[in-house]
C-alpha cells in the first residue's frame, strides 16, 4: 500500500483492500484459497451458516496492511470482526490503528473507496 489510509472490504470468500488517498486509491485483493461455501442452516440449528476464516488468509490480510497507518476494516457479515479479532491476537501493532469497523454489504470499488474517504476525513476532524 503507498497510502497512509486503507479501506478493507473482507467476507469468508476474499479480502479487497484500498489505499485512500485525497485524490487516488491503490487496491490488492486476497482470496481465501480455503473459503467453503456457504453453508446452509436449518431450523434449530445453532450457527451462523458459515466456517470461521483460515489463519492463513487472514495473515496475508494483516501482511498487506502493516504499512498502513489507520485502517477500516467493513464486510457484510462476521469476518470484519473475525479479522479484527485476528489482528488483536497475532499483530498487535496493525490492530492498534484500526480506526473503526463498519457494516458494508457488497458495494463496488467506487463507493468503497468514496465512503473510506468519506469516513476518513471525519475522523481526522475529530483527531485533529
Amino acid at each position: 500500500m503507498t497510502h497512509h489510509h486503507a479501506c478493507v472490504w473482507i467476507d469468508h470468500r476474499e479480502a479487497r483492500i484500498f489505499g485512500v488517498g485525497l485524490e487516488d486509491a491503490d487496491s490488492a485483493v486476497t482470496a481465501n484459497a480455503h473459503a467453503a461455501h456457504h453453508i446452509h442452516r436449518k431450523a434449530n440449528q445453532v450457527g451462523l451458516g458459515t466456517d470461521k476464516l483460515d489463519h492463513g488468509f487472514l495473515a496475508d490480510v494483516a501482511k498487506q496492511l502493516e504499512p498502513v497507518q489507520a485502517i477500516l476494516i467493513t464486510g457484510p457479515g462476521q469476518a470484519k470482526h473475525e479479522l479484527a479479532a485476528y489482528l488483536e491476537q497475532h499483530a498487535p501493532a496493525v490492530a492498534k490503528r484500526v480506526w473503526g469497523i463498519a457494516a458494508m454489504d457488497h458495494p463496488t470499488d467506487g463507493e468503497l473507496v468514496a465512503a473510506a474517504r468519506k469516513y476518513f476525513k471525519a475522523e481526522n476532524r475529530m483527531h485533529s
